[in-house]
This record gives structure tokens, sequence and C-alpha cells, in this order.
């Protein structure tokens, strides 16, 4: 079957997470209405999965099933997620040099908001995250943003160098909020910091 274009896959994927959550298809207006988009949008994509034998579709209400599965309720496609590297400022965050491989997750393990959003990995090195149960060696799944919410477990780099900690504003400055008492807060101006992405998922090897 022929490829996949990125928002074709983003479709696919939600009309697998919705199937698998929902034990049904999503309506057109469902998809459209996830996406931003206009319907006719979401026609036009369907109509290319179709041609291109991914997505089945007939005129009843809530029709929509994905060719690669005959249990509609168990299956999960697996979206190519890259892991990053050392990631160096000023360079694009998903550029080829960052990407040291690429593995294949679950969808469905994602939370509902990050359709739409381009997802990246990144191992973790030490401790200073332990008490929120992220540990040394683990890998983190997290959509790519610039912004983020107060509280929220981000990818942030600083001083050229990236980070995983929690997100907190303190006294004006953006604080840095480690989840292991053997680590100290670290602050920065508003200006300092930017913002890579909001970890959304993790996968440890036993």
């Amino acid at each position: 079957m022929k490829g996949l274009t990125d928002k074709q896959q983003e479709i696919m994927d939600y009309i697998s997470e919705f199937t698998h959550r929902e034990g049904m298809a999503p309506t057109i207006f469902e998809i459209s209405d996830h996406f931003q988009v206009q319907s006719a949008t979401v026609f036009s994509h369907i109509r290319a999965l179709q041609r291109k034998g991914y997505v089945n579709r007939s005129s009843k209400a809530r029709s929509l099933a994905l060719t690669q599965s005959n249990k509609p309720r168990h299956f999960s496609l697996s979206l190519s997620i890259p892991i990053l590297g050392r990631i160096s400022a000023g360079a694009p965050l998903l550029s080829e040099e960052h990407v040291e491989q690429h593995i294949s997750f679950d969808p469905t393990l994602l939370p509902r908001q990050t359709g739409g959003h381009k997802l990246f990995g990144l191992r973790v090195q030490g401790e200073s995250m332990r008490d929120l149960g992220i540990m040394d060696g683990d890998l983190l799944i997290a959509k790519q943003t610039e912004t983020a919410s107060i509280g929220d477990v981000v990818i942030a780099m600083v001083d050229g160098e990236t980070t995983v900690k929690s997100l907190y504003l303190s006294d004006g400055k953006w604080e840095l909020r480690p989840a292991n008492p053997a680590y100290k807060s670290r602050f920065y101006p508003l200006d300092d910091l930017v913002i890579q992405g909001v970890v959304v998922a993790l996968q440890r090897t036993f």
C-alpha cells in the first residue's frame, strides 16, 4: 500500500484511538472537530485513505474501519516516533542530526490531547525526577510544543542544554522543579527558557 502523509497518519491514529476507546468509529464531524478543520477536508483525506487501501467506509453512520485489523476493539496502529540524542540550541528539534533511531509506540497509550502534535522521544539520564516515577534509562515520549501549563513535565532548553523538569512560575521567573529532594529547583528569567515539548508518556524496559 502507498505511503501516508503526516495528516493522513494522524487521522488514522485518531480513528484507531477513538474506536478502541468508544467501541465505535468516529464520524466525519467528530474527526473534523478534533483536528479543527472543515468536514470537506476530512472527506478528502478519507477518500485518499480509501484509495490507498487503508480505510473502508460505507454509507452507514460510523462505518469507518481500518483495513489492518479484523477486531477493531482490540487493535492499534503503531506510531513511529523519533528518539533524539543530544539537542543543541538553535537547531530544529526534529532535524536529522538529532534523530538516533525510531521506535514503534501504541497510540492508545497517549492522552487524547496529543492529536495533531508531532511526537519525539528522549532517554532519561539521572534521577532528578525519580519521585514522579521517571527513572534513569526511561524513554520519555513528548509532544513538540513551545507552550506548557503550570505543573507540566517539560523538555526545556536552558543554557544550551536540554533538561526534563516540572514547570512552575515563582516570583516572576520560571521554576524548573525536580522530583527528588537531593536536587534543587532552578530559576530562570522568562525569556531565557525555551520549552521544546511536554511529556505525555513513558516507556520502560525491564
